[in-house]
């Protein structure tokens, strides 16, 4: 999604997976325990986003999906990275640590610390180990990883990257992973772009789409048109979080979509958002909507 990840609410408190197997809760009243945990660039609170350890941890906490932002290299591979730019993330050699990253090869962009910036930002929660860590391909997660997880691609900045949703269904197919995506919606794959949603739409039409919507997507427009108009194409919608409401989830029960909002990390809000039933929700912390299922 776009933005910086979601303040956190509350203290992380170094809670780790193991935690969640011994005396969880039971679900509040109302929830649901059959909503989808979406890692929201991995386990993002605990880990720094898009790299191995925030992968890992989002798998030992029991995620149901890990999203893989994607951008571009110069040289045509496709990175787990949020920003288009690397000014935020990475550090390193002056000179490859700042600029956009289709600008680099992914040669170069493997001598950037992607790691150490988190330790900066979160103190709290910082470790030696991220120090040093460096980028993640596409095609490294599905080799270690392949169906023993969903996957949640978003196709980030498709304007600036020519050919992304050429090489992303490329690499689907060579991993063996399309008859998965399209049987058991095995992949999602998400974008703020309809045109790019639309143009892989074109290419292969069984593959589940998903339509991000940002807070001010209901401007001007009644939501039943938007997500009637939204269903002509499109599996379901990753509305921002503040667009959910009853009449929402009304509207796209009407138009047959998947609702999975976006980015939530407070407790509290997790449980409203499951009573209205949504069907998952992307979050920093897999670890608290895990537990707060009774998973």
């Amino acid at each position: 999604m776009d933005g910086r990840p979601e303040p956190d609410v509350t203290s992380s408190g170094g809670t780790l997976p193991g935690n969640l197997a011994h005396g969880s809760p039971p679900a509040p009243p109302g929830t649901s325990r059959d909503a989808a945990v979406i890692a929201h660039r991995g386990a993002s609170g605990h880990a720094p986003e898009h790299t191995w350890p925030a992968y890992e941890l989002a798998m030992e906490m029991g995620a149901d999906f890990l999203e893989p932002d994607l951008q571009m290299t110069r040289d045509g591979h496709l990175i787990a990275f949020h920003d288009p730019t690397l000014d935020r993330t990475a550090r390193g050699r002056t000179g490859l640590r700042t600029g956009p990253v289709n600008e680099r090869t992914l040669e170069e962009l493997r001598e950037c610390d992607v790691g150490s910036w988190f330790n900066e930002a979160h103190p709290d929660r910082a470790r030696p180990e991220f120090e040093g860590l460096g980028v993640v391909t596409l095609d490294e997660l599905f080799a270690r990883w392949g169906s023993a997880v969903r996957w949640y691609p978003e196709v980030k900045n498709p304007e600036a990257n020519r050919g992304m949703e050429e090489g992303l269904l490329e690499l689907i197919r060579r991993r063996g992973l399309q008859a998965a995506a399209v049987e058991e919606e095995w992949i999602l794959i998400q974008s703020f772009s309809p045109a790019s949603l639309l143009k892989i739409r074109e290419m292969d039409p069984e593959l589940p789409l998903i339509q991000l919507l940002g807070a001010s997507a209901l401007e001007g427009r009644r939501v039943e048109d938007l997500l009637k108009e939204i269903g002509d194409y499109a599996r379901g919608v990753g509305p921002h979080r503040q667009l959910v409401d009853r009449r929402f989830m009304a509207a796209a029960r009407q138009a047959g979509l998947l609702v999975h909002p976006w980015t939530v990390n407070d407790g509290e809000e997790m449980e409203g958002l499951l009573a209205l039933g949504v069907h998952g929700i992307f979050t920093d912390f897999p670890d608290r909507l895990v537990e707060l299922m009774g998973r």
